[in-house]
């Protein structure tokens, strides 16, 4: 077994000529240091071979440099992108993710006493599926938390959201002016705001255009939930258009369509998402969806994290990201001008 000694920042002091506390300086995202400095230091850590030690800098510092991401549904393609593009973002202001998983469909309690173990600066509550129970513990405990794409009644809490119910109402304009007259919606997961809002929007511009409350099925976000919602739809409803709330849905939705009613798409039925996540824009699908702006999203919430991180004291805030209708081939479309509700 090696004995060599680790390398300290002392060590890289003495050999850069410079002091500890500047060091540390060098190796701390964000601190003012002159490039003289920077590279002297740096040129000595690579020939020791030091690195900076995370554990030991938090202990002093209190402050550990990572964020804690909660999900429960990376089944949908929308949250691997969430959690690539949080990282990315994250990285770039010094901070690295913790990832905390857990089954959409069980209780998510125990997850807070998992995220309290950790030394963790931020929460970010990236789920639909998982309850506010998490959210309020930490924000008891002083740790700031986010809530990505939901939103709760709790008025402690602060979220980023898409504009989930224009995103239902443009759709509902949209299949109207096609000319579609019994259209239907496959739910989410009942209790989610997503879900809620979308639905909410969409009924509404039915009734704007003149048109009944459309027939529903729950597929609570996943394929399989979806895709019975879609058979139970197509038995009982015939509609001739569905819109999932979404996309993964979508897919499904689509697959059961064609493969087990063979019906044509957009020909016998209309199939709108939403998400606008990567396989919509695949050949096999190209799938009509409302866009969650996932980079503004992201964009908002690392700000947001930052300021809290800074100065707990701050309010509350609430923001809401808009997106648009992207037109493909799964859904028909007006003759004339495309509606603006």
């Amino acid at each position: 077994m090696s004995t060599a000694r680790r390398v300290t920042a002392t060590d890289v002091a003495r050999r850069a000529g410079t002091s500890q506390s500047a060091v540390s300086r060098v190796f701390t995202p964000g601190a003012s240091v002159s490039p003289d400095l920077r590279e002297r230091v740096m040129e000595a850590a690579r020939s020791l071979g030091y690195r900076p030690n995370a554990i030991a800098r938090s202990l002093i510092t209190r402050r550990s440099r990572i964020v804690a991401v909660a999900m429960a549904d990376l089944g949908n393609q929308f949250y691997p992108l969430v959690l690539e593009a949080l990282s990315a973002r994250l990285q770039a202001e010094g901070y690295q993710i913790l990832l905390f998983t857990a089954d959409p469909a069980a209780p998510s309690d125990p997850m807070i006493e998992q995220v309290m173990r950790y030394q963790v600066d931020a929460v970010v509550l990236a789920s639909t599926g998982l309850s506010s129970a998490l959210a309020r513990e930490c924000r008891a405990l002083g740790v700031p938390v986010v809530m990505f794409n939901r939103m709760t009644d709790d008025p402690d809490l602060s979220c980023v959201i898409g504009d989930n119910e224009r995103g239902g109402r443009d759709v509902a304009a949209f299949l109207a002016a096609a000319g579609h007259r019994r259209p239907a919606f496959i739910a989410g997961l009942e209790g989610s705001s997503t879900n809620r809002d979308r639905e909410r929007g969409f009924v509404r511009g039915l009734a704007e255009a003149g048109l009944a409350a459309p027939a529903r099925a729950a597929g609570h976000y996943s394929y399989e939930g979806a895709a019975a919602a879609t058979r139970a739809l197509l038995r009982e409803a015939a509609p001739d258009a569905i819109f999932c709330a979404n996309d993964h849905m979508a897919i499904a939705c689509m697959e059961v369509a064609r493969h087990e009613f063979g019906l044509s798409i957009p020909g016998d039925l209309s199939v709108v998402g939403f998400d606008d996540v990567g396989p919509a824009r695949w050949r096999s699908y190209d799938l009509t969806s409302f866009s969650q702006p996932l980079g503004p999203m992201v964009e908002a919430t690392v700000g947001m994290l930052l300021e809290f991180m800074d100065d707990p004291s701050l309010p509350v805030r609430r923001v809401v990201v808009g997106g648009e209708l992207v037109l493909r081939g799964s859904a028909r479309r007006p003759a004339g001008p495309l509606p603006h509700p």
